[in-house]
């Protein structure tokens, strides 16, 4: 099958530090091409990949200081992808709506995988001028606030099975992976780690959006002695930071797409203690891989019960459900669908 893969250009695929989208369309495309497809990944210049590159610009736009302009690049790309629509059998993208009236007017099979959230009221009246456009989401709850879309599947997230190592014992810190923002809830993490009195480690982004709410809220509760402040760690970092973790703080305050960390951390064997929203009840499994929690007090009494999950269950969970050859696996089959509608739609001679 020709594939290709579009990216946004944020970020290279994989990301050097940070970075959920472009991260998993990494573990996508090389499973893809381990299959035996022909892919072609437009991504940005700097992306490291087994499949065709075709870069949209030289580098990832949120490391380059002389950008100035980002959407620009990406509309470039996507000129790019459209004059080279016929070298492939579906064309995948992972840039939300940007290439919506362009695929409405050219005779293309494609699909949209959508990353972020979608309970934004401006969202509303685009996907209802665009509900033609073929969409496949990353949860079942990520759906919820335009149920009547174009869906054409979920597909979990999944992380190549030998990326992360398991660990069968159970390390001495609580572990925090992400981005520092007021939905992430870091705050509720620092403040678990002080009732339990266990260290906390806290890996995660700043980005300049949320600098204020960084400087303002989170770094005066950083001098806490039991708190460690990490920062933007990388691909390679994550293996030993979630291994080596008592258990993986969760306490989003938003509705989270996916959660790529929980399943990271399954991978690890490390338990995820996570609170109830968005996707947090479809990818964790109660008792088995974590725990779910509604508010502070029942985060505390997880942690005291780590003790009682199982880290090989953990890993047997992530085997199961959310390998990189699982969702390519289900990928592929939205693929051929959507391929043999197009081969059926076409007109008939003779």
């Amino acid at each position: 099958m020709r594939i290709a893969q579009v990216a946004p250009l944020f970020e290279s695929v994989p990301p050097k530090l940070y970075g959920g989208t472009e991260r998993v369309v990494s573990y996508l495309t090389e499973e893809l091409v381990r299959q035996g497809h022909d892919v072609t990944l437009f991504a940005s210049g700097d992306s490291v990949t087994k499949a065709r590159l075709v870069a949209g610009c030289r580098g990832s736009l949120r490391l380059d200081k002389n950008c100035v302009d980002r959407l620009a690049h990406q509309i470039l790309m996507l000129e790019r992808v459209f004059q080279r629509a016929a070298e492939f059998d579906i064309i995948h993208f992972h840039v939300d709506y940007l290439h919506y009236p362009l695929s409405r007017r050219q005779p293309i099979t494609h699909v949209t995988t959508l990353h972020g959230r979608l309970d934004i009221p401006d969202l509303v009246p685009l996907y209802q001028e665009f509900r033609d456009m073929p969409v496949i989401s990353i949860s079942n709850e990520q759906r919820e606030p335009l149920r009547w879309a174009n869906w054409q599947a979920t597909v979990h997230h999944g992380v190549p099975a030998d990326m992360y190592r398991f660990r069968a014992e159970p390390g001495t810190y609580l572990a925090f992976l992400g981005r520092i923002s007021p939905e992430k809830r870091v705050d509720r993490a620092i403040e678990i780690a002080r009732r339990v009195q266990i260290p906390l480690k806290i890996a995660a982004k700043v980005d300049r959006v949320d600098r204020d709410y960084f400087e303002t809220v989170i770094e005066p509760l950083l001098h806490d002695s039991l708190v460690e402040f990490v920062g933007e760690i990388g691909e390679g970092e994550k293996d030993e930071f979630l291994g080596n973790a008592y258990a993986l703080l969760f306490p989003i305050d938003w509705p989270e797409p996916f959660g790529l960390a929980m399943i990271e951390a399954m991978a690890c064997g490390t338990p995820v203690i996570a609170y109830r929203n968005g996707a947090v009840p479809e990818v964790m499994e109660q008792g088995r891989t974590g725990f779910i929690v509604e508010e502070l007090g029942d985060a505390v009494e997880a942690v005291r019960r780590v003790p009682e999950l199982s880290r090989k269950r953990c890993r047997e969970v992530f085997d199961h459900r959310f390998t990189a050859t699982r969702m390519a696996h289900d990928y592929v089959q939205v693929f051929e669908r959507l391929i043999n509608q197009a081969l059926e739609a076409q007109p008939q001679f003779g």
